[in-house]
């Protein structure tokens, strides 16, 4: 019998688990129900754009958040990035094929439901370069610590625990209670990158897009993702002492 979760392309058949090359990764993105759905869809664009493979799971919450935030009413690449589905991909001339284009984008976006705990995602056996859950909520990161895996989001979570894979939880809620602060010592006592959604100022941002972008690049450094954000602190002019 030949197991695979809902949606996903063949060449996730159980047995058929592929590993990911050096150039690209696979890759599974979180959304819980903290406020800050545009880091979450302005990491996966990034990620799909640079032909990356994602594994998708949005929290009951997350779904409202992504609707109450974005607009988003499917999770489909339509829904969740309109702009990039409809766009010609990135040759600059707009020549490409706009079908197989979008084609390859869709099925590198794997969507998980969240209450299907068999997925691929939950195994440990399914190779991947690491998971990010951004937004983190309170509510998801105590039940991480708690090793509650009583759904999909926290049950791979916990598989990137026990396999020593990345784990990134922007976590955005503040102020913090101390139950989230010992949640964020256990956790990252087991092995996870605890990663507030705090954006810096030091590169003089302009518009709400530059932070965003600043979390979205500090995320991709700490899964090893190469990218073109300009997130980096690259030194200034002395301050004159005297």
């Amino acid at each position: 019998m030949v197991l695979r979760s809902a949606g996903c392309p063949a060449f996730l058949e159980l047995g058929v688990i592929r590993e990911p090359s050096s150039a690209t990764g696979r890759f599974v993105l979180g959304i819980t129900g903290a406020s800050g759905a545009a880091y979450a869809l302005r990491l996966l664009e990034v990620l799909l754009r640079g032909g990356h493979e994602v594994h998708l799971v949005v929290s009951d919450y997350g779904r409202r958040l992504l609707a109450d935030e974005a607009g988003v009413r499917t999770i489909t690449l339509e829904g969740l990035l309109p702009d990039l589905a409809s766009s010609t991909g990135d040759d600059p001339r707009g020549q490409c094929d706009r079908g197989r284009d979008v084609g390859a984008l869709s099925g590198r976006l794997v969507v998980h439901p969240n209450r299907d705990v068999g997925a691929v995602i939950a195994s440990g056996s399914f190779l991947h370069r690491g998971m990010v859950i951004l937004p983190c909520s309170s509510a998801s990161l105590g039940a991480i610590a708690s090793g509650s895996g009583s759904n999909l989001l926290t049950r791979a979570a916990m598989v990137c625990l026990k396999e020593r894979r990345p784990l990134i939880l922007c976590h955005r809620e503040t102020p913090l209670s101390l139950i989230d602060i010992e949640n964020m010592r256990t956790l990252t006592l087991a092995g996870a990158t605890v990663c507030p959604t705090n954006p810096g100022f030091y590169l003089h941002p302009r518009r709400v897009e530059d932070l965003v972008d600043f979390i979205v690049g500090k995320t991709l450094d700490l899964l090893g993702v190469e990218h073109g954000l300009k997130t980096r602190w690259e030194g200034a002019g002395r301050v004159d002492q005297s």
